[in-house]
């Protein structure tokens, strides 16, 4: 934080510790959620981001054009999270569910061509 922005909310002679209370807020984003590929051949590392609505992923799924079953990922760190298949050569979906029970499914966002590094954006999002 700037030195000006601290000392417009710190009282002066106060400049310590003070209290800070934060909320999460519902908020509209433009376009759909995102989902960037990461890792390597048995090591899967998807962000997904620009997440609307409530914005806070509980829990993540995904499944391969060869898979039967959505497959739960586990967070790796921040908005990443991870899985131990190796889906490569697949055309990818995802299923996301937000902390308010908010659950959507993004059906073959991602196309069986993916390479690790690339970012697909999808045409739904969380209102």
């Amino acid at each position: 934080m700037s030195q000006p922005a601290f000392l417009r909310i710190a009282r002066h002679g106060n400049e310590g510790i003070f209290p800070v209370l934060y909320r999460r807020v519902p908020c509209k984003r433009r376009g759909g959620v995102r989902f960037t590929l990461k890792g390597q051949s048995n090591f899967n590392m998807v962000m997904i981001s620009n997440v609307g609505g409530g914005g806070n992923v509980k829990a993540a799924w995904i499944r391969g054009s060869r898979t039967r079953t959505w497959l739960l990922m586990n967070r790796n760190w921040g908005a990443n999270w991870q899985s131990s298949v190796d889906l490569r050569n697949q055309r990818l979906s995802f299923k996301v569910m937000l902390v308010d029970g908010k659950t959507l499914a993004f059906l073959n966002v991602v196309p069986s061509t993916w390479k690790f590094g690339q970012t697909f954006d999808s045409k739904r999002q969380f209102f």
